[in-house]
């Protein structure tokens, strides 16, 4: 155990979030994400849920001041009727770290799947919402 790092972030996760650098991509992806066929660094967080995740990464982890939109959500295929609120928790939860960065780019389901293929690393998690996926683009640290 370390003073001030959330006791939810494992040893891997703390490893590759100090591993990764500017404008590398974090995706944590829902229970029914395809984390393992898709990533080139695979982290299990099962039986946790992403809001408490993100709350506890985002102490640690600045998003991307110079991207447009430094956090990307699956967008729900057309014609799903399935409801997202888990999206305004994110909002929420973001707001709090990183208020500049609550406007979110939503993403096509496959082109969110390549993405997923070229990030630094995928979280698997045990999230039950759909639709629940997220990217991180990491940010810079100013001395």
């Amino acid at each position: 155990m370390l003073k001030g790092i959330p006791a939810i972030i494992s040893p891997e996760l703390l490893k590759i979030l100090m591993e990764m650098g500017h404008g590398d991509e974090l995706v944590i992806g829902d229970g029914n994400f395809p984390a393992a066929s898709h990533a080139q660094r695979l982290l299990r967080a099962d039986g946790h849920a992403i809001p408490e995740l993100l709350d506890a990464i985002l102490t640690l982890f600045p998003l991307d001041p110079y991207a447009e939109r430094a956090v990307a959500l699956m967008e729900v295929v057309s014609g799903d009727p399935v409801e997202t609120p888990i999206w305004e928790t994110y909002r929420q939860i973001v707001a709090r770290h990183e208020p500049e960065h609550s406007d979110f780019e939503h993403v096509e389901r496959f082109a969110f799947y390549e993405r997923a293929k070229r990030a630094y690393a995928i979280v698997a998690t045990g999230e039950g919402a759909l639709y629940a996926n997220i990217i991180l683009k990491k940010g810079v640290i100013a001395p």
